[in-house]
Formats: C-alpha cells, structure tokens, sequence
C-alpha cells in the first residue's frame, strides 16, 4: 500500500520534522493518441510542480509494459468511444487496481476519470486544463494513493 505523504529523509536516514516534498509527488504516464493530443497534455502538466510526467506511449500496446517499469499514479489515454470503457482500462484497473485512469475525447469535448475499489468506476470530469489538474490532485488526496 502507498501512502499520501512523503517526509523528507535527512542524511542520516531519520525524519528532518513534518515537512512534505510535495515536488513531482503525481507521477503521470500519457498514453494518447494523436500526437497533437498527447503534446497538449504533456504541455498542461508541464509547469505543474507537483506532476512528474515518467513517461509517453504512443502505441496502445506497449501501455501496460510502460506502466510496469514507470508505476504511475495516473495513465492518461484516448475515449475513442465515448460511453464505452476502453478496454486497456479494464486491463490496466485489474493488474494495477491503485492506479487512476483520465481517459480524453477531444472530438466530444469529454474526459473520463476511471478507478478501481471492488469494482471499477467513472466519473464525467470537466473538460478543460482545470478540470484534469483538479481531478488528479483531489482524487490522489482523498485516496491516499501516490
């Protein structure tokens, strides 16, 4: 299990008092499809000092080996279909249940936000920079997860 805090260690391994390194504390991996797409959210994240972009796939299939090696804490993926779940979500909520999904259909104008608890589930997002910043901040905060 992670934990929704980091502390900072000092050189001699204890805790240096209570604060928080809350620097590059959302590790991100976009996984969308077209380039343009992908470019505009590498952008958004870009200034955020608190989001980590660990890495960018651009091929669907290589999403779950990419997510092996980097763990992020939220995947970033194309709807291609809006109000159907893609099914790389499926597969990446079951193998990975602690991570969050923001799937983006720019043609529709809508974002999706997918978790996992004992089942998986969605959330309609507002559909804007401001929207995707507050969802993955709020939803890492209130789940504990890093």
């Amino acid at each position: 299990m992670r934990f929704g805090a980091y502390f900072l260690l000092s050189e001699k391994g204890d805790l240096s008092g209570t604060e928080y390194a809350m620097e590059k504390s959302i590790r991100v991996l976009v996984a969308n499809r077209p380039r343009l797409m992908r470019e505009v959210i590498l952008n958004t994240f870009a200034d955020q000092p608190d989001i980590e972009i660990v890495g960018e796939v651009e091929d669907e299939s290589s999403i779950l080996e990419v997510v092996n090696k980097t763990l992020p804490n939220f995947v970033v993926i194309a709807l291609e279909r809006p109000g159907e779940r893609p099914e790389i979500c499926d597969d990446l909520l079951h193998i990975y249940p602690n991570i969050r999904v923001i799937a983006v259909a720019p043609a529709n104008n809508s974002i999706v936000y997918y978790w996992a608890s004992l089942d998986i589930h969605s959330s309609n997002i507002e559909a804007s920079e401001e929207g995707v910043l507050n969802a993955l901040r709020s939803k890492l905060v209130k789940s504990g997860i890093n």
